[in-house]
């Protein structure tokens, strides 16, 4: 069974929010993060990992929309 994280997301429209994420085999979240808007991809925003201080490890910090 894949392991998994709560990752919050910084910035953007989803500042606040959490994504549940699957780890990979080295027990890393993946690099990015496409989160769907209201209207799917197209009003997708690209968030991208960074590591941060304390707990959770990581963060998702917001680069801007997918289209």
């Amino acid at each position: 069974m894949a392991s998994s994280a709560e990752i919050p997301l910084v910035g953007g429209t989803f500042d606040g929010e959490t994504v549940t994420v699957e780890l990979d085999p080295n027990g890393r979240p993946p690099l990015t993060h496409h989160h769907l808007g209201s209207t799917g991809l197209a009003g997708a925003e690209i968030y991208e990992l960074e590591s941060a201080e304390g707990e959770p490890a990581w963060r998702y910090c917001w680069r801007g929309p997918a289209t």
